[in-house]
């Protein structure tokens, strides 16, 4: 197989094809410290509940354990590895690495898009680097999205080298990383869109022995993942039918729940998605690869084209959220580095384009951070009822959250005899609150009870059975903030 990947005809560079590798691992290490300042910052709801869930994933009575999440096994088993190095700070240092090997492979994404054009790999790694690190992007938390970015640009990485050289171990390793990702949030499958598309132009362009060949590794390598990863789920207690209703067909139930019940927070959140990005200064990055004008290739498939593809499954990705949490915008990483690849190789004039807008958001990030910084100033009142219930707990305790943020009983040292820890699944699983209600009402009920409001009602949620056992069983014993802290009686 020959190369058909698209580059524009140009003189050899004079002053050397490729930078020195120094200067994409002085972006990588610009990047760790611009997300440096998130060591310090407490606990998110999803680090806490997710960190709580893997620190018991073995054999029990729910999906994970004795708790239901609906996240694939990667996740869980990345939250594992933390609480096994001690916990939070064993997370964020993850995400760290995390952040810079998605750097490191932004910049060698650009040295194989963009070969001759010598700031290529740092263009694109600057890409990476203000985009994986700014809070517009939700990027000031380790979760899914940011977890997932180095495999998705890995399976990109592997496809682009696919398509210059010969071999099926490109292929089989864009697979690979590609259901990898997929392991870690189920909605990142961007891997497996650029292999389609790339697929898709080789069949079209008389290499139909090459695009089966690309289909055969490909989904070699992802079978071969997928295999591993149930496997070690199985050991766990975790089985395949549990694992699909938990990521894909849970998402349908709770897409229609949030469509007919959801609150005025969730459109609420949706708007303040959409103002983060456009004042993220990505928008400058898509103005500078698919504005009219610049070099077009003839031959290979568009870099644009796969940018696009990339990028149209992402927006759909965060629009079948539901939620629209600030974190979902990762999701974007992998499409605007390959935008910021075509932009190294196709359009030399808007070059200085990409640049001021990477030096906006640059900027806009640094001032958000420092924003982040003054907001943790002010112990929030989830902290200060987990140093409450770390306080007071006794030996044996155990607690629930009504409803969510399960960092709540994480920072605290609490266990929760009521599997659902967050409030969307309580929604969609347990609406009208049967199960829970059982639980506070058995012989294990939780010692302690937080309620975010004066009642555990909200949206969704049919709380009119459950409210009247709750206040038989349970005496109210500290305020903070719209945070209630109950005892069992």
């Amino acid at each position: 197989m020959t190369s058909v990947l698209a580059h524009p005809v140009r003189p050899p560079d004079p002053t050397g094809l490729v930078p020195r590798r120094g200067a994409v691992a002085l972006v990588a290490a610009v990047a760790a410290l611009l997300w440096l300042p998130n060591l310090a910052r407490p606990l998110s709801s999803d680090e806490g509940g997710f960190l709580l869930v893997a620190s018991q994933w073995s054999p029990g009575t729910s999906l994970y354990g004795d708790y239901w999440v609906d996240r694939p096994p990667l996740l869980i088993a990345v939250f594992r590895l933390a609480d096994l190095g001690g916990g939070l700070l064993a997370l964020r240092v993850i995400g760290l690495l995390a952040v810079m090997v998605s750097v490191l492979l932004a910049g060698r994404i650009g040295s194989v898009a963009a070969p001759g054009v010598r700031r290529a790999p740092v263009l694109v790694a600057a890409t990476a680097a203000v985009f994986v690190t700014t809070p517009l992007f939700g990027a000031s938390e380790v979760d899914g999205e940011l977890l997932a970015v180095p495999f998705v640009l890995a399976s990109v990485l592997c496809t682009l080298e696919a398509l210059q050289r010969p071999g099926w171990r490109w292929w089989a390793g864009a697979g690979a990383t590609a259901m990898a990702a997929v392991l870690v949030k189920q909605s990142m499958a961007d891997g497996f869109v650029l292999a389609g598309v790339a697929v898709l132009w080789l069949a079209t362009h008389r290499r139909a022995r090459d695009a089966v060949d690309a289909i055969a590794y490909v989904g070699l390598g992802a079978v071969a993942c997928l295999g591993v990863a149930l496997a070690w789920a199985a050991a766990h207690g975790t089985g395949p039918i549990g694992l699909w209703h938990a990521v894909v067909t849970f998402r349908a139930e709770a897409a229609s729940v949030i469509s007919a019940k959801s609150s005025p927070a969730t459109s609420h959140r949706a708007l303040a998605l959409a103002t983060s990005f456009l004042a993220s200064g990505a928008i400058v990055v898509l103005l500078a690869a698919f504005l009219p004008r610049g070099h077009r290739p003839v031959t290979g498939p568009d870099l644009r084209v796969l940018a696009t593809a990339v990028l149209g499954w992402e927006v759909i990705g965060i629009a079948f959220g539901g939620s629209y949490w600030l974190h979902y915008l990762l999701g974007l990483v992998p499409g605007l580095v390959l935008a910021a690849s075509a932009v190294a190789a196709y359009r030399p004039a808007r070059r200085r384009l990409l640049v001021a807008g990477l030096a906006y958001a640059a900027v806009a990030g640094i001032v958000s951070t420092a924003g982040l910084a003054v907001h943790d100033s002010t112990v929030p009142s989830d902290v200060s009822v987990s140093r409450y219930l770390a306080a007071h707990k006794a030996p044996g305790d155990t607690g629930v959250v009504g409803f969510g943020n399960p960092a709540i009983l994480e920072a605290a040292g609490l266990d929760s005899p009521y599997p659902q820890l967050w409030s969307l699944p309580v929604r969609v699983l347990d609406p009208r609150l049967a199960d829970f209600t059982r639980v506070i009402a058995g012989p294990h009920a939780p010692t302690w009870a937080v309620v975010n409001g004066t009642s555990l009602a909200t949206w969704g949620v049919d709380a009119s059975r459950a409210q009247p056992v709750f206040d038989r069983e349970y005496r109210l014993v500290d305020v903070a903030g719209d945070y209630r802290v109950y005892h069992l009686r």
